[in-house]
Formats: structure tokens, sequence, C-alpha cells
């Protein structure tokens, strides 16, 4: 079973650099928190056959960041994964969880993957939305918020973790899936591992090498909305009587 890790290379939330506001080109990166747990998952599952870590590069400059990503791979090669794909591209630097997503499945079918495991949120943004994203774009089933997980007999049956319970699904493979830190505790490589995961390879790729196309993203331009006050006093009259005059002006302009 050949399994695909969604990575993202994140944020380091704990490294933000800030002058008024956030410095995002000069904020180091990392694997996001929760995708280390689904790289512990991947390594644990895989068995004979390969794990490969997936990640789209979000931020930018693009040139001085894939030198960063490729260092935070190698980490995730250490943990005990067989290969990596940095998907670089200008038109994904910020782009849309739609272009992601859409990134993500090509390579997914590029490498032939049976499962794709995926954090259930990222450390910067923590939506939430790529691994149903990727479920869509392949048409698989998705299983989300899953806190341990047995794949046997071409199928797969994951107990989810929900707010008052927890749910027992079963889905029939490929699948895409997103855990919990619940489902395991993420190994420290060894210093063996490390020296290992520098002959592994990294496959970096374009757009154009996945022979795919995305939208540009396109910022909303906002008009601030001028608020004209209406400047009505109520002085005159008992309590009673200001509250039935104030429900009198509310009922005019539409409030209630």
């Amino acid at each position: 079973m050949k399994i695909a890790v969604l990575m993202k290379t994140a944020l380091d939330t704990s490294q933000l650099r800030v002058r008024d506001t956030v410095v995002v080109e000069e904020t180091p990166l990392k694997i996001s928190d929760i995708d280390r747990n689904a790289v512990e998952e991947a390594v644990k599952l895989k068995g004979q056959d390969k794990a490969y870590g997936v990640t789209v590069l979000k931020w930018g400059p693009l040139q001085r960041r894939i030198q960063e990503a490729e260092n935070v791979l190698r980490e995730a090669l250490a943990m005990g994964l067989d290969e990596a794909y940095l998907v670089a591209d200008e038109k994904l630097i910020n782009a849309s969880h739609a272009a992601t997503a859409k990134a993500i499945a090509a390579v997914v079918k590029k490498v032939g993957a049976d499962l794709v495991l995926a954090g259930e949120a990222t450390v910067d943004n923590y939506t939430g939305q790529i691994p149903p994203r990727v479920a869509a774009e392949l048409g698989w089933p998705v299983v989300t918020y899953v806190r341990e997980l047995k794949v046997e007999g071409g199928k797969l049956v994951a107990k989810r973790d929900l707010e008052d319970h927890v749910e027992v699904v079963e889905v029939p493979l490929p699948a895409v899936v997103s855990v919990t830190r619940e489902i395991n505790q993420p190994r420290i490589p060894t210093l063996l591992a490390i020296r290992a995961a520098m002959k592994k390879p990294i496959n970096k790729l374009t757009l154009a090498d996945l022979g795919i196309t995305v939208e540009p993203r396109v910022s909303a331009a906002y008009r601030p909305l001028l608020m004209q006050r209406k400047k009505v006093v109520i002085k005159d009259g008992t309590p009673e009587e200001k509250a039935e005059k104030l429900i009198q002006y509310l009922k005019q302009e539409g409030v209630i």
C-alpha cells in the first residue's frame, strides 16, 4: 500500500517576526505540528511499501524558501518516509485552498497512492479544508478527525473524535484521512536516520511538470462603509413611554 502524507511547510508560530505586523517573509518554516502525527502513522502503516511526503510551498519569496522547505522535508524523511515531493511555483504562493488541493491531488495521482494521510489542520491557518478538498479532487471518500486507524482487506476502519462521542466508520480504499494528535506520539529521529535522510530523494515540481493550471487568487477590494447616525434622542415621558417611542422608531427603520 502506497501512502502519501500531506505536510505543510508552515510558518513557525513560535518564531513569528513582527514589525507593526507579522513579517511572513522572515518567519521560519517548520512541519505543521499535527502533520508529524500523520507522518508517524504512515511509517507505521506502510509495511514493505513506500510512504511519500507531499508539500506545496505556500509562503514566499519562492527561491529563498525552496532550500528552507527542503530542509524541513529532510526531517520528515528522517522520521521514516521514503521520498518527498515539493511543489514550488510562483502561482501557488499564498494560493487558494482550491488551487493547493488541485496541485496535491496531481502529485497523489503521480505517485499512485492508495491512502492519503494528513493532519486535521495546519498550525498557521487551521482551516482543516485541504484533506476534504483533496478527496473531492480525487473522487475518494474522506474521514476526518481520526484518532485510531486500521487498514485491513482493502478497507480502513477509523475511530473519529467528535465533540461528545467517538464514531467508528469503515470506508473502502483508496481514501483520504485527517488525523488528530491523539492517534500517536511522533518519533524523534536518530542521528543515523538523519544522516540516511540526506540520501533520500526530494522531487521538485512545478505546475507545468504536473500538467495543470490554477486560477490566480483574487483579493477583494473593500470600501469602508460610512455610518450616519440618526441622532434621535428620546427625552420626554415616563420610562414606559420612552420604551414605546423607541420601539416605534426601530419599527420605522425596519430594525424590528
